[in-house]
């Protein structure tokens, strides 16, 4: 499932590509044709995300809100929507202008909802580490949604009401940073250690979007580091930990894999 980072970056493209400029919007699989319709020609204003999910909103007060899940994606081909190549596979919606086309599949949410509903499900959605914080509000929040539970860190970060755009291998590399044990409730970290993993959140989320990938070691950053020497512990587990050598672990929490170091999370 993509992270939040993706999901910016995919923001930022429909920004780029299709922002202040009519959008041709067609179901080629048909089971969206009801929703393209309300906004097919319709000019976007902007797009924007929270967390895993993309909100698109039209000059009709329409907003087309979209959440990949585990099996969605995007392929966007540059030429116009008039000579763009017949779709191929299930193409739940199809996105258009005079100079490029993009193509979504299997997403989880493909619905276009109003000013009200979007308010709603911002409400619901806690704090995104990759949205403008001035005035410290929305790390606030963050820290007192985990403050106020018993349930463990580690689940609590993949709670998207908790914290929005947070997956699993930001969860694992966040609490190794942080040397927390993902095990340890919420309600036991300092205001200062939570205030830690927002600020790293933040910098980490902020270099995926630059980079277009999910990079926590900070000494790979300027360079083109392989998949598998990216980050800290995920999905290497019964490895010697790259700090202190203990072989990583893995267990199911909330029947998601985890990852942890049981000699740097103490």
């Amino acid at each position: 499932m993509p992270e939040g980072h993706t999901v910016h970056r995919t923001a930022n493209d429909f920004n780029r590509l299709f922002a202040g400029e009519p959008v041709f919007v067609s179901s080629p699989q048909g089971r969206f044709e009801s929703g393209a319709r309300m906004i097919d020609g319709h000019t976007l204003v902007k797009a924007k995300a929270i967390g895993k999910q993309l909100f698109l909103k039209f000059d009709n007060q329409l907003t087309l809100r979209i959440h990949l899940g585990i099996y969605g994606k995007w392929n966007t081909h540059k030429v116009g929507y008039l000579d763009a190549p017949e779709p191929v596979g299930q193409v739940r919606a199809r996105f258009g202008n005079l100079n490029a086309v993009t193509d979504l599949r299997g997403p989880t949410v493909c619905e276009v909802i109003t000013q009200e509903e979007v308010r709603a499900v911002e409400r619901r959605l806690g704090p995104d580490p990759l949205n403008p914080d001035p005035n410290g509000r929305e790390s606030q929040r963050f820290i007192d949604r985990v403050a106020a539970s018993k349930a463990a860190i580690g689940l609590q970060l993949m709670n998207q009401d908790v914290i929005a755009g947070i997956g699993n291998v930001y969860r694992a590399e966040i609490l190794f940073r942080a040397g927390i044990d993902p095990h340890t409730p919420g309600n036991q970290l300092s205001q200062e250690q939570l205030r830690e993993i927002w600020a790293d959140s933040v910098d980490l989320l902020k270099v995926g979007v630059k980079t277009g990938f999910m990079i926590t070691r900070d000494e790979l950053r300027t360079k083109r580091p392989t998949k598998s020497e990216r980050n800290f512990i995920y999905k290497r587990e019964g490895l010697p930990c790259r700090i202190c050598g203990t072989n990583i672990s893995i267990e199911l929490m909330a029947a998601r894999k985890l990852y942890f170091c049981v000699g740097c999370q103490k």
